[in-house]
């Protein structure tokens, strides 16, 4: 039996917990930055009453239309085919800059962009080689490797997959597309496998590079660092940032900006100032620890192994 795009399930990681950290008011305004399959926004709008609004936000053109179904279902809810990292300029146009009551943000990849391997995300299902989450913008991950050079391929792979034989398997890859052009994915896996000389237990020798290349061809990790300063111009004070990420690199980046907004820059200004100026306090306040998913979800579904949920509310 064919698979078509909706029969791939999505299992919403920390569904319960991140909706939970949002402390839902049922008129507030809330901003779900990554529909997917829509998890995180239903049970949102089960905690929203007739005036709550939420908007949500993707690029995959089959997260939309999921979204333009809910949408048609529940006039509460909007759904706006876009990166979360244009936040700021939507809810502008919408007049709601700092009147959000809360941002979530699911990031990474959703369970139906892996397993369709028409997407072309997976090295264990063999597709097309695209991984793009919009397919109709930018630039494969076929034409990526086909057009650059072997030092731009390893800093991807080093940088974003923090592949330690970077540059090896991106000599490999441009040897062998001397040759044929990679087209398909399962055709690269199997040449960055043969190219890494130390497998690690339990991981495929391709996974790193994959995921390099993956962060690369969608910008996540610019995305993310756009997202989150659009996610706290557009909360109101007292609002929340809810953000669940899913390896190292992610959560550096949110765990050092809520830190650093939680910090405010006092440390710039003399010493011994009598009355430290409003704009150099604090604008977040972390809120506990970072969330986990529990030994009953991650069995349940392991994807969510990795995950890591931060927290903060804003205080101007």
């Amino acid at each position: 039996m064919t698979m078509t795009a909706s029969d791939y399930r999505h299992i919403t990681v920390l569904l319960d917990e991140a909706v939970e950290q949002l402390a839902l008011r049922a008129d507030g305004c809330y901003v779900d930055g990554t529909f997917g399959r829509g998890g995180h926004s239903r049970l949102i709008l089960e905690g929203l009453g007739a005036q709550g609004r939420l908007l949500g936000f993707d690029k995959d053109p089959l997260a939309i239309a999921t979204g333009n179904a809910l949408a048609a279902e529940d006039g509460r809810f909007v759904i706006v085919q876009r990166s979360f990292a244009d936040m700021g300029d939507e809810l502008a146009a919408r007049q709601l800059t700092g009147q959000v009551q809360g941002v979530l943000l699911d990031l990474g990849v959703s369970s139906p962009q892996l397993d369709d391997p028409t997407r072309g995300f997976s090295f264990l299902n063999d597709g097309p080689l695209d991984m793009r989450m919009n397919p109709d913008a930018g630039v494969s991950a076929a034409q990526f490797i086909a057009t650059a050079d072997a030092e731009e391929i390893a800093r991807v792979f080093k940088e974003y997959g923090e592949e330690r034989f970077a540059k090896r398997m991106a000599r490999a890859v441009v040897e062998r597309r001397a040759l044929k052009p990679f087209e398909r994915t399962a055709d690269l896996a199997a040449v960055l496998t043969e190219a890494n000389p130390a497998w690690e237990k339990g991981k495929n020798p391709a996974t790193r590079a994959f995921q390099g290349l993956r962060i690369h061809v969608n910008n996540e990790l610019g995305d993310l660092e756009r997202g989150l300063d659009a996610a706290l111009e557009s909360l109101a004070v007292g609002g929340r940032l809810v953000v669940i990420s899913f390896h190292s690199l992610e959560d550096r980046i949110v765990k050092q900006f809520m830190r650093r907004h939680a910090k405010g820059e006092a440390d710039n200004l003399p010493r011994h100032l009598p009355i430290i100026p409003k704009a150099f306090e604090p604008r977040l306040k972390l809120l506990g620890k970072p969330i986990f998913a529990s030994d009953a979800e991650v069995k349940a579904n392991p994807r969510s192994r990795s995950a890591v949920m931060r927290v903060a509310e804003k205080l101007r």
